[in-house]
């Protein structure tokens, strides 16, 4: 059986929870946190991609709940119909009403063109084939959406197992937590989440709930 770093490889480990179960083996800083939180928790995802990156452009530096209910209109006025050619086919001044800002209306209608004329291709046989960087690179190319984003979707959207948000607040702070060091910047923690390849998003989960279980964070809708 091959091994990298300790960790069996991804043909050996396929699942998020039999990941934890490998890293739990090798760092005693996640076999806390897996003996405190438990296997990994993702909700299954619910929307199409075109849709679950249209929600993530909504949501960006908007509180929880107004997010929320701005998604709620949206889909409305879309019928639950949440297409590239749906959204180009809303007027500027029914995004408007819906609570859109101009700027995220220009982002979604920058999202839908890219789709339609293929620059940005979500079809799922297009993105297996990609690499998570391929990914990132394509998606970055949309107005709103930066790396993280596009981290979020491999990580939530499209269950990649070894991303690593390391420019993430709660990622850095939940590592410092549980590893009992300062909080590292993003420079800093990128080389530390080498040891855990090829399951670095199961790390980044559990430096999430380190969050909750030792500064007493908030829940937060990435670990559930």
């Amino acid at each position: 059986m091959s091994r990298r770093d300790g960790i069996e490889s991804s043909v050996s480990v396929p699942t998020h929870k039999r990941a934890a179960v490998q890293l739990a083996r090798m760092d005693r800083h996640l076999a806390e946190l897996v003996r405190l939180a438990g296997p990994p928790t993702l909700r299954p995802p619910l929307e199409s991609h075109f849709a679950a990156l249209v929600r993530s452009i909504l949501y960006q530096q908007l509180a929880g709940g107004a997010a929320s209910a701005i998604h709620a209109r949206l889909v409305g006025a879309l019928d639950s119909k949440v297409t590239p050619e749906a959204l180009v086919e809303m007027d500027p001044g029914e995004l408007r009403a819906v609570g859109l800002s101009q700027s995220k209306i220009a982002s979604l209608r920058d999202l839908s063109s890219k789709v339609i004329d293929g620059s940005v291709d979500l079809e799922p046989g297009r993105l297996s084939a990609e690499s998570d960087e391929e990914i990132v690179a394509r998606l970055s190319t949309v107005r709103g959406i930066g790396r993280w984003t596009a981290e979020m979707f491999l990580m939530f959207q499209l269950r990649r197992l070894d991303v690593w948000p390391a420019g993430d607040l709660g990622v850095r702070r939940g590592y410092g937590l549980a590893w009992d060091v300062p909080m590292p910047s993003s420079r800093e923690l990128e080389p530390l989440g080498e040891p855990y390849r090829p399951y670095r998003s199961v790390v980044a989960w559990y430096c999430w709930r380190a969050c909750e279980l030792y500064a007493r964070a908030g829940k937060s809708a990435l670990t559930t």
